[in-house]
């Protein structure tokens, strides 16, 4: 499997992809990302270099933006003084799920922290799904707190606000990097 920076004519192919996630993330009880996420939005971050697709054959397996960039109201200015990198919309194929796709992407995301300079791979996930703070806690991240004022994104009340952070590291993730 190959990563690469995902392209503007991407957007239409993530959002499809993001909608398969809500999907399924629905029929397990949970009510992450049923608001549509913006397409502009979306856009932006593919232009700026912040998102990944992982392509297994002509299939996009898994998908993650990683980007130095950070929204605002959920990291205090001391912790923003360490160099991090932000993971923000991993999302993996159900056609790819159990294969531990998501943890490589993981890893590879810290890697790639690690060699741009920075300290700590930081994330902010849905403050009602345990299942997935669970999942990040297994894969090494430390919960450092849950925000919960201030909006979302995509309009609405903050609902992806329980933070956490692992230290970066060089890892060996297995997968074929085209990324810039």
């Amino acid at each position: 499997m190959k990563i690469t920076p995902a392209r503007p004519d991407d957007v239409t192919k993530l959002l499809a992809f993001r909608e398969e996630a809500a999907t399924w993330l629905t029929r397990l009880g949970s009510d992450q990302w049923q608001r549509p996420y913006p397409a502009d939005r979306l856009l932006a971050t593919i232009k700026a270099g912040s998102v990944f697709m992982v392509v297994d054959g002509d299939v996009t397996a898994a998908t993650i933006t990683l980007t130095p960039d950070v929204e605002e109201g959920l990291w205090t200015e001391r912790e923003l003084s360490d160099p991090s990198r932000f993971v923000t919309k991993l999302t993996v194929a159900r056609t790819h799920a159990g294969q531990n796709l998501g943890g490589r992407l993981l890893d590879w995301a810290g890697d790639r922290a690690y060699r741009d300079g920075a300290s700590w791979l930081r994330l902010d996930a849905w403050t009602t799904n345990e299942a997935l703070q669970r999942y990040y806690l297994r894969q090494g991240f430390e919960h450092v707190r849950t925000v919960r004022e201030g909006g979302a994104v995509n309009g609405g009340p903050r609902v992806s606000g329980w933070l956490a952070q692992r230290p970066t590291a060089l890892a060996d993730h297995g997968f074929e990097s085209a990324a810039a």
